[in-house]
């Protein structure tokens, strides 16, 4: 799969996983906090940010396996730098690129609009929440609070992920960082250009 891609590609997909690793670990204190405030709810309000370099990844690179890859590389390199979690976070990366990767799948690799986008950060919440149903005992919490979990963590997913994603991307793009990729060609047709010649 890799074989297909330029040097640059896999540079820019492995810059983003370490960068987001280390905002993954993070975000892991705030989730500690908020759970701590507001029980289980508290990480689902915030879930949707670890799915968000699979989201960078695809608009950027738009090939196939960029999501999955960039998600398991970012979760391979949270375990490294110290998430106690342990290798079973490289699988729950997996799963979750696979979810993002869903909804690009699904359209061919053709589309990388909004709303593609906002599905793929949902994708990446119900592939997470079905492994996390599987491996956690969601089974036995209240059916109401299962649902809500379920509800936020779609909603979190398509904010946080989805279209956080895309604004950082195209911020990312204005610096000209980008223009060798073709969301810069794309927001130059659209009037949407980089401010870099």
């Amino acid at each position: 799969m890799l074989s297909k891609w330029s040097l640059r590609e896999v540079m820019v997909m492995s810059a983003l996983a370490v960068v987001f690793a280390v905002v993954y670990l993070l975000f892991l204190q705030v989730g500690n906090v908020l759970f701590g405030v507001m029980g289980p709810m508290g990480y689902e309000v915030i879930f949707g940010i670890w799915f968000i370099v699979s989201i960078i990844a695809m608009y950027i690179i738009r090939k196939p396996g960029a999501a999955v890859i960039s998600e398991t590389m970012a979760a391979t390199i949270e375990v490294l730098i110290g998430n106690a979690i342990g290798p079973s976070l490289i699988l729950s990366g997996l799963i979750q690129g696979l979810g993002a990767e869903a909804a690009f799948a699904l359209t061919r690799y053709r589309s990388f609009s909004t709303l593609t986008l906002i599905m793929s950060g949902v994708g990446a919440a119900v592939f997470s929440f079905a492994w996390g149903f599987y491996v956690s005992g969601f089974a036995q919490l209240n059916p109401w609070l299962l649902g809500s979990m379920f509800a936020v963590r779609c909603l979190s997913g398509a904010l946080l992920a989805g279209l956080l994603g895309k604004w950082l991307t195209e911020k990312l793009a204005d610096t000209g960082a980008l223009n060798s990729f073709p969301i810069a060609k794309e927001r130059k047709n659209r009037g949407g250009g980089s401010h870099a010649a």
